[in-house]
This record gives structure tokens, sequence and C-alpha cells, in this order.
């Protein structure tokens, strides 16, 4: 076990934030965690998992013990309908590998989270999802470790208490277990959901004569690539804001007042209003502002072109928050962790 002090957290955070961390330990087992959970010089401080780092902004140096998750490996198993797949994956390997894995083994089910960023394990702490499917859809079950205690517990799809964006590891149990490895279920006869967003128009636009996962996953890959910076270049974490849902009387109010504000119905009480066609309204997109500011594809992309600091981007975070409320009266959320 390798334990560094004082190291810079630039090369783990897609920010491309300079924070360091008081202590820094990776673990690849179960064991292993176990283990480092235990040691004398990480049990007292309080803990930070990191696996891809994509969806956190550090605004101030880490007075932690910083715990690189590289839990690897990918299995299946057959249930006795036949049609069904447990798919379990080990919680450091990458999301989009999983998604790659699926597809070459014909299992249908996420195959349109293609490209999402981040590991496996940190998948179900904010029930991933995009273009009409969310993690919650074919989640089975889950382990994890408690920090406190050191015991491999399971959690089953229930008790994860999904929402969106949410789950029980981003409220009552938050801070309290490691996740160490994902169940999906899967199928091998998919039904193909392609009415969400661009994806009918970009299956159309590449000439997709047959519907199948990979021309999917490809026709999301494409619509991602095309909206969204890559963090290797420029500093992001994707999506800063979750959509928000309103009230249907609320939405119909605004809507009066803003006729081509769109809307998706969540329920016959809600609306799920995209956060970055207000924060378009509001004139952010395209906005920088010295080392960072809101990219010019994708007005929920806050971006750091190099050099800028945790708490400039937070503060810009902000802004757009309070501006959006004024001119909507719809309070923004940051999906990104703010550290």
């Amino acid at each position: 076990m390798q334990i560094k002090k004082e190291v810079s957290l630039k090369p783990y955070n897609t920010f491309g934030i300079d924070a360091k961390a008081s202590l820094l330990a990776e673990f690849s087992t179960t064991q292993e965690l176990q283990d480092i959970l235990q040691h004398s010089a990480i049990k007292p401080l309080p803990k930070l998992i990191l696996g891809g780092g994509s969806n956190v902004l550090f605004t101030q140096d880490v007075e932690a013990a910083v715990l690189l998750n590289r839990i690897k490996g990918i299995t299946q198993e057959d249930q006795p309908d036949g049609e069904h797949v447990l798919v379990t994956s080990g919680s450091g390997e990458t999301w989009h590998d999983l998604v790659l894995y699926s597809i070459e083994h014909h299992l249908g089910g996420i195959e349109n989270l293609s490209l999402i960023p981040g590991t496996v394990g940190a998948a179900p702490l904010q029930n991933i999802g995009a273009y009409g499917v969310e993690l919650k859809d074919t989640f089975y079950s889950l382990e994890a470790v408690e920090m406190e205690t050191g015991k491999l517990i399971t959690f089953t799809k229930d008790q994860c208490n999904f929402g969106y964006r949410e789950s029980i590891f981003k409220k009552d149990a938050k801070g309290k277990y490691i996740v160490t490895s994902v169940t999906l279920q899967l199928t091998r006869k998919p039904t193909f959901n392609t009415s969400y967003g661009a994806i009918s128009q970009t299956l159309e636009e590449m000439q997709v004569k047959e519907l199948s996962l990979k021309a999917i996953s490809d026709a999301v890959i494409h619509i991602r690539r095309s909206k969204l910076p890559d963090p290797a270049k420029i500093g992001n974490a994707g999506s800063f804001f979750k959509n928000p849902e309103i009230p249907i009387a609320q939405f119909e109010l605004l809507k009066a007042q803003y006729p081509n504000m769109p809307g998706y119905p969540v329920s016959e009480f809600t609306v799920k209003v995209p956060a970055g066609w207000m924060i378009e309204q509001c004139g952010w997109k395209g906005k920088v502002l010295g080392q960072h500011g809101v990219h010019k594809d994708q007005a929920l992309v806050l971006v750091n072109y190099g050099g800028a600091t945790g708490n400039e981007v937070k503060e810009l975070a902000y802004e757009i928050i309070h501006s959006v409320q004024e001119k909507f009266g719809i309070t923004l959320t940051p999906e990104v962790n703010i550290i």
C-alpha cells in the first residue's frame, strides 16, 4: 500500500484544477480498500473517493485522504429466462467501456448512455441519464464498503432510492459508503429508444438502414462529441447544472411569456425545462471571462481554458444561477460536486 502526501489533484479531475490532497492512495480490489480504510494515517481523516474525476470542482486544497478507485473487471451471468443477463462491473471501470462491452456482447439497455464520462462506481450515485434512459432502468444491485466498519454491503434497486440525478448516496448515505461493484440487468432482446433528442435525425444523417445497439451508440457518441468539449483539450465536467422540473402551471405561465421555451412532461404534474436553453436566453453561452467561461456550443458546460481557479468557476456558476432565477423564477442546481 502506497500513501502519498501533499499530492496535486490536477491530473485526477477533468476540470484540470490544481488543488492539493493531504494524502492520496489507490485501491484496485475490495480487500485493498478495506485495508486502506483501517490504515492509521488514513482512518482519522475525512475520505474523498475519485474515479474519473469528471463530476467534481475543487475550490480549495483537500484536507482529506483522497482514494483513487481502480477496481476493474466485467463478468456476466445468464438469467433463467434466457433473455436477461446480469453484468457485473468493477466500480473503477470507465463507464463508456462498460457500454462498449454490452454492445460487443449484444446486450441492450445502456447504449443511449454512451460516452458519459466517469467510472461505473459513480454512475449509481447520481443515477446518470441521457437521451431518454437512466441508470435505474437497468440497475440490479451494487456492493459497497461501509467506511466506518469496513463491511461489504449489498444494495438493491429499491434501497438505492433513485430519483432524477439522485440516489440514497447523495442523501442519507452520503459519504458513508464506497461502491466496489455494480450489477446491471441487460437484455438480449432490446427495445431501441430513438425518440429523445436528435438520435433519429442523426441516424438518418448517418444513413443507418437497420437499427442496432451499435448504430444507436454511434449516433449518441456523434451527438455528444458535436456538443461537448473534450476534457483532454478544454477543462470541463460536462453538464454543470441539472435540468429543473417545475409544476405544469408555472411552465404554462412561462410559455405564455416565452413561446419558444421547450419543456418535456415528466408526470401529469411536472415539466422538465432544459437548463441550457435558459442559460443561453440569459446571454451566457460562449461568454469568456479570463481563463474560464461558458462553452460556445453548449451553455450547460462551464470550462477552464487553462489556469482558472475552482473558485472562479464556482463564482461564474452562481452568477448564472442568479440570472436564471431573476429572469425565469427557476433555481438551477449544480450537478457537479463543488468541494
